[in-house]
């Protein structure tokens, strides 16, 4: 359109058709450097033409009806030699007045090659493109998963053997840093669940192996004589009490396995401590009494939470006073409620000492096992009551001074627990 523009200008500065020949070389120089550009110049009356640069531009000027006459209009058509061109046909007068018709046409053939050439490309280099692109996914994808094949192979690994095993979140992705602390917290308490699993069997069946031997021991000393009905009255006497005594084992066992799997709900109600107190020290005043020994309550509080429960926890603290409180003896049961409620047991007896105090909570640890099993104890009487607590979102603290006070402290929280309960 560029050069159509100059074209109607130098035939404006030529004088007439006769002089468009001798001025040839004008309309040459507009070609310069454009060797797809062709010109050719037809005189409208006698559809003689003028003047023209290429053969390309004489078929073009053979051929008017193609075209129609309009300077803005671009027609583009392929010639008989397959010449794929672009033309445009117009009138402009020269300056007599006089018009001539012009068809000005650009080659497109290289336009063509270019095409053809970047569809070939394109088909030869798409496959080899995709093929890039898939390794390079590959690669990124494989790279992107490796901290989760280290998940992968961590956990395939992990065993009974190899909880303690835990994934570095050194090289991790900002992304999957917070995966593998949560992954290692897993881990964790997996591995503390599974530790504690382990002592729990390896501590009952420490504590179940005395009772049994006993009994085995007692029937079998029975049978290897001759007995009386008397003597064999007083060995079942014996192994009944024994019997007992285990049951009273795998029953508290039990209490302690459902206290730490939170099963079933707490019966929450309005519990008068000094209440339920009174009436754990009247069920127990026989055996004080016989040991020389006074319960005395002071202070009065309400709790909500499990009535049943928490005066099984005050038994065992009471019973646990009344076992090692020095004789003749006062037991006092102190309730308060000042920043939290509390109702705390104390004896007179020995110190216990730190260490002691640490793992007095512990199941079937015992300061004297020898005493503790003639006074008929299991071994898990402050386990429960620590279980009571932790069930009410509370918890029982020990403490012992220099005097010889023994202390036990039950402290009930504003908000319990709502998981547990067993009846």
């Amino acid at each position: 359109m560029g050069k159509r523009d100059l074209l109607i200008h130098v035939l404006s500065e030529i004088a007439s058709l006769e002089a468009i020949e001798p001025n040839k070389h004008r309309f040459g120089d507009l070609l310069i450097g454009h060797d797809d550009l062709h010109l050719a110049l037809v005189d409208p009356v006698s559809s003689k033409t003028l003047t023209s640069f290429s053969p390309i531009a004489t078929q073009s000027a053979s051929t008017p009806e193609t075209f129609p006459v309009s300077s803005t209009s671009i027609q583009s058509w392929t010639t008989e030699t397959d010449v794929w061109l672009n033309t445009i046909r117009g009138i402009s007068p020269v300056a007599n007045g006089t018009t001539v018709q012009y068809y000005l046409s650009l080659d497109r053939r290289d336009d063509r090659r270019l095409l053809g050439g970047f569809i070939k490309t394109t088909l030869v280099g798409w496959p080899l493109l995709l093929l890039v692109v898939a390794l390079g996914a590959w690669l990124n994808a494989r790279t992107s998963l490796a901290p989760l094949r280290r998940f992968h192979g961590l956990a395939a690994s992990i065993g009974a053997k190899s909880l303690s095993q835990r994934i570095s979140s050194s090289g991790l992705p900002l992304e999957l840093n917070e995966l593998a602390e949560e992954f290692n917290r897993m881990l964790e308490r997996i591995d503390s669940g599974y530790q504690r699993l382990q002592d729990f069997s390896g501590e009952l069946a420490h504590e179940m192996r005395t009772p049994i031997a006993t009994l085995m021991g007692r029937t079998q000393v029975a049978l290897s004589h001759p007995r009386t009905c008397a003597e064999f009255q007083d060995i079942l006497e014996g192994n009944v009490e024994e019997l007992e005594r285990l049951s009273r084992l795998i029953s508290d066992m039990l209490f302690i396995a459902r206290a730490d799997h939170n099963e079933g709900p707490l019966n929450h109600e309005r519990v008068e401590l000094a209440q339920g107190a009174q009436r754990v020290a009247d069920y127990l005043s026989l055996v004080a009494e016989e040991r020389g020994l006074v319960i005395e309550i002071t202070g009065t509080a309400v709790v909500m939470a499990d009535r049943l429960l928490v005066e099984r926890a005050i038994t065992n603290l009471l019973s646990n006073a009344i076992r090692h409180a020095a004789t003749p003896s006062k037991i006092r049961v102190e309730i308060s409620a000042e920043d939290s409620i509390t109702l705390a047991v104390t004896n007179s007896g020995e110190v216990i000492a730190p260490h002691h105090l640490e793992r007095i909570f512990d199941r079937f640890y015992r300061i004297d096992s020898g005493r503790s099993r003639l006074d008929g104890g299991t071994g898990l009487g402050l386990a429960i009551v620590r279980s009571i607590m932790i069930a009410h979102a509370g918890q029982v603290q020990a403490s012992s001074s220099e005097g010889g006070e023994t202390t036990f402290t039950l402290i009930f929280r504003a908000s319990g627990a709502s998981h547990f309960g067993v009846h």
